[in-house]
């Protein structure tokens, strides 16, 4: 038995096969993703295959499968110059790492099936840590693994080689191929995808009362309907997998469930984290989790001392969007929207703002204002000051009577030095349906009346990249919650175009351009391949990544009124910023001065079905003891992130 390496072989299948005709009846193979595993197992398989000897296969790589459905391991044998799928079961996720016991598990259940002739198993690219380490020795105890294939490149050292020796196989090494390459992640999604859409062929649609089904696994909160959107699902009936689909929606107690014609339901359901996401088939990003964080923000300027009272200071990134809540969640109200590789940031209310830097103030194009108490427009004159000079016009949005504050404001400064280089804002006041402008300058007394303009379904803001909504809540005064919205973005299909034999350039921009305006029937000239329409085009290369939604609310009383206007401009957000002032114990303080308690946030988001809860805007009584305000909130509402 050969349990150590002496030498690493050159690549060369045929010679490789004659070693394994006289090896064991289980190979495993083993080394990084990219490395040309699944390759080589077919090289193999056809070689032995041609020599008379009976080859099986097993794909235990979910995400990267040699051959079957991704989200499976799959048992297959080898047919004149492809495998052929006897049989499957289902790990509903690609993350081998992570699901490593289920994986290993389902890979016995293949392994236990009659089998004569050789068996070769393509085993995850996981060669590291102890992920690597617990797969590779499953493995090889749960399929009774004799022989052992390393393939390396000799610039590496063989990976796994102490838990190699220290099992009772013979390991045999060989050199990659010099073209094995690891395509690139939006390709391994692609091919993926076209592997699992190719399953639905001939489908058919069911609904399930998910009160009656056995849930495996681990799958998304019942009461958070979209998380169950586009994952990847199993039947089992007695341990085995008798039918694989997607989920297509959750709707109260009833589970619509797409399965290919053939494929048997049972009351056994297992999900996991495979699912698609912006149309491909990827591991879903855990439950409200994945994009905030809890950390000083990189755009504001170090905290003063240990003790800062300011509390957690939540920071989300979103597609293209990195929001930062500035002063933290005890802190005067500011969050600050920096808009990456546009050089731009957007202001939601005006709190203190001295710990933002000169330069955030200098790209600041729009700041939308709550209302104009203290600690909501206090900001003001950090702005004011730090836009002396030959800066653009900056846009400031809020409820009536916002001019006059931000006039009273600019009126208290003398201003005989600035000559024309005093800052200019448009201040757009929201009355209604209405959206009244005014240009005003430091500097100069006289004010411009601008246009006014209709505001139609909430939308103040209207950009190729973005818009922003609002809508009026009562405050004792009125106040404003908005709504920033992210637009779809179209991309190409790289794999897709090179299928296709067709060449990047200029006419990939105006496709994208005239897909976006709708013009499908408008004709794109390619050069060398005559003219084709663009719905065409369209629908064979071009992606879309779908926008994303932030919503910012705060100060204002927990009114059905107001509640039914905030869960309609939240509905489905990604990320909500909701105050969440009072503990339930002090709700009539919140009554009298119009504020939520931590109960009413954590329904308000619950009623607008929005993905992350971010609550700040807490009573300062509360700064020794914010977990118990964010455990309030958790006690109502699945939604809510708080910090570790």
């Amino acid at each position: 038995m050969e349990r150590s390496v002496s030498q690493i072989l050159p690549y060369d299948s045929s010679a490789l096969a004659e070693k394994l005709l006289a090896a064991g009846q289980r190979i495993l193979l083993v080394g990084e993703a990219g490395i040309g595993k699944s390759t080589l197992m077919r090289e193999l398989a056809r070689t032995l295959s041609a020599k008379g000897r009976q080859c099986r296969g097993i794909s235990a790589d979910p995400g990267s499968p040699a051959f079957g459905l991704p989200g499976t391991v799959s048992l297959g044998l080898w047919r004149e110059d492809g495998w052929q799928v006897l049989a499957y079961e289902a790990l509903c996720s690609l993350d081998a790492g992570r699901f490593r016991l289920p994986l290993v598990s389902a890979v016995k259940k293949l392994g236990e099936k009659p089998a004569r002739g050789l068996m070769l198993v393509d085993a995850p690219g996981m060669v590291r840590g102890v992920a690597g380490a617990e797969c590779l020795m499953g493995l090889v105890e749960s399929l009774a693994i004799d022989t052992v294939l390393v393939l390396a490149r000799r610039s590496k050292p063989l990976p796994l080689l102490p838990e190699l020796q220290a099992s009772n196989v013979r390991i045999l090494a060989m050199e990659a191929h010099p073209q094995a390459r690891r395509p690139g992640k939006k390709a391994r999604d692609y091919k993926r995808t076209r592997l699992w859409r190719a399953h639905f062929g001939d489908a058919k649609e069911m609904n399930l009362d998910i009160s009656e089904l056995n849930l495996l696994g681990t799958p998304p909160p019942r009461d958070v309907a979209y998380a169950w959107a586009g994952r990847q699902c199993a039947f089992l009936q007695a341990g085995k997998t008798i039918g694989i689909g997607e989920i297509i929606a959750l709707q109260a107690d009833s589970l619509r469930v797409r399965l290919p014609r053939l494929a048997m339901a049972s009351k056994t359901l297992l999900l996991r984290d495979a699912c698609i996401e912006n149309g491909l088939l990827v591991s879903a990003k855990p439950f409200a989790a994945a994009n905030l964080q809890f950390l000083p923000p990189p755009e504001a300027l170090p905290y003063p001392t240990k003790d800062y009272g300011g509390g957690p200071r939540p920071a989300v990134k979103l597609r293209g969007v990195y929001a930062t809540l500035i002063n933290g969640v005890f802190g005067d109200p500011l969050l600050h929207l920096r808009l990456q590789q546009q050089q731009r940031s957007l202001l939601f209310d005006l709190g203190d703002s001295g710990r933002l830097p000169t330069r955030i103030a200098h790209q600041v194009s729009d700041v939308f204002i709550s209302h104009a108490h203290i600690d909501h427009i206090g900001g003001f004159l950090w702005l004011l000051r730090s836009r002396l000079g030959d800066f653009p016009c900056c846009r400031l949005f809020g409820p009536p009577g916002l001019l006059d504050h931000i006039n009273g404001l600019i009126a208290g400064i003398l201003w005989d030095r600035v000559g024309d280089t005093g800052p200019r804002f448009e201040i757009a006041e929201i009355h209604g349906a209405c959206l009244r402008r005014t240009q005003v300058q430091a500097g100069y007394r006289e004010s411009r009346d601008l246009p006014d303009l209709r505001i139609i379904d909430g939308k103040i803001v209207d950009e190729p990249s973005f818009t922003v909504r609002t809508v009026t809540l009562d405050h004792g005064t009125p106040v404003q919650a908005y709504a920033f919205e992210s637009k779809a973005k179209l991309g190409v299909d790289k794999s897709a175009l090179k299928t296709l034999n067709l060449p990047a350039g200029p006419w990939l921009k105006r496709l994208k351009s005239l897909a976006d305006k709708g013009e499908r029937k408008a004709l794109i000239p390619l050069p060398g391949y005559g003219e084709r329409q663009v719905g065409e085009l369209a629908e064979a290369l071009l992606t879309e990544t779908p926008g994303e939604k932030l919503v910012y609310a705060t100060d204002f009383a927990a009114s059905d009124a107001n509640r039914a206007a905030l869960a309609g401009l939240a509905h489905k957000a990604d990320v909500m910023f909701c105050e969440a002032s009072f503990l339930e114990a002090d709700s009539e303080q919140a009554r009298r001065t119009g504020h939520l308690t931590t109960q009413a946030c954590g329904n308000i988001a619950t009623l607008a079905d929005v993905t992350q809860l971010v609550p700040f805007h807490f009573s300062k009584r509360y700064e020794k003891c914010p977990e118990t305000v964010y455990r309030e909130i958790s006690d109502v509402c699945s939604r809510v992130v708080s910090p570790k």
